[in-house]
């Protein structure tokens, strides 16, 4: 499967309301770039009319330009890696490459070969559902990542001390990477990883934990079935979804059971963590 890469040339303080509308027609990984964003989806899903509509609502604030060009695998990697930096989530949290050195400041060393899945620590969201781990209960428990990009939320559990990770995602690249980046952290044991979604988890399954890290469609859609794969006093952490959309998340939420524990934004993304 192949990816498109989308440039756009716009002003900066229009990036993070196009990555949100971007993220919205499947868009799954963003750039910051000196003069605007780069965005990645994957072929098929690539839609350029749905584009232009989107581009059409902003070029009356300011000035947008466009171009695309189709991605191979090989060619994703070997710019996905020339960018790679490392990320940092306060002095507790660091995502690095291999050819990156440890720094014994911090308390969690995370390592992940850097792919084409989304997920890798930069995206706002990313940083949001880990800050948030930092605080949640993980030790004894299992957890599930719906969605899990690169992996590294169901790692940073395990550091935490979970004990049984079931982590998937649609996208087969993901998959790859995800399995890859668990053997380079020693999850090979208790982690489970496929292809798939939410429907492909058997109904008996309970989790002390879960992280959704998606968009607000997909929430709004599956929240309930993620409240019946949580044990009572479990919680859920879900992103990837911009903070006008909190609300409606909230919602969705309430009415099948949950409580709101905290909400934390970054960039005008959002968090919340909920408790049944």
């Amino acid at each position: 499967m192949n990816y498109i890469e989308l440039t756009l040339t716009v002003s900066p303080d229009y990036a993070d309301i196009l990555t949100a509308e971007l993220a919205e027609i499947g868009f799954e990984s963003f750039v910051e770039t000196d003069e605007g964003l780069n965005a990645y989806i994957t072929e098929p899903l690539f839609n350029e009319a749905a584009l232009q509509e989107i581009i059409a609502k902003y070029q009356i604030f300011t000035a947008i330009a466009y171009s695309w060009k189709a991605l191979e695998k090989k060619n994703w990697n070997e710019e996905w890696e020339r960018s790679y930096e490392p990320i940092e989530v306060g002095r507790a949290v660091r995502v690095r490459a291999q050819f990156h050195e440890p720094d014994e400041r911090f308390t969690y060393d995370l390592l992940i070969t850097p792919k084409m899945s989304f997920g890798t620590g930069h995206h706002a969201t990313t940083w949001l559902v880990m800050n948030e781990q930092l605080s949640l209960p993980h030790q004894g428990i299992d957890i599930m990542d719906v969605g899990c990009g690169t992996g590294i939320l169901p790692i940073l559990g395990r550091k935490l001390g979970a004990r049984g990770i079931v982590a998937f995602d649609i996208d087969e690249w993901a998959v790859e990477n995800t399995r890859e980046n668990f053997t380079l952290n020693g999850l090979d044991e208790a982690a489970e990883v496929f292809q798939g979604t939410i429907a492909d988890v058997p109904a008996e399954r309970q989790f002390g934990g879960i992280l959704a890290n998606i968009n607000r469609n997909i929430l709004l859609a599956e929240i309930p079935r993620y409240v019946q794969h949580l044990l009572p006093g479990g919680w859920l952490v879900v992103s990837g979804f911009y903070q006008m959309d909190e609300p409606d998340i909230a919602q969705c939420a309430l009415e099948n059971g949950l409580t709101k524990v905290r909400t934390d934004t970054r960039n005008e993304w959002a968090t919340v963590v909920f408790e049944k």
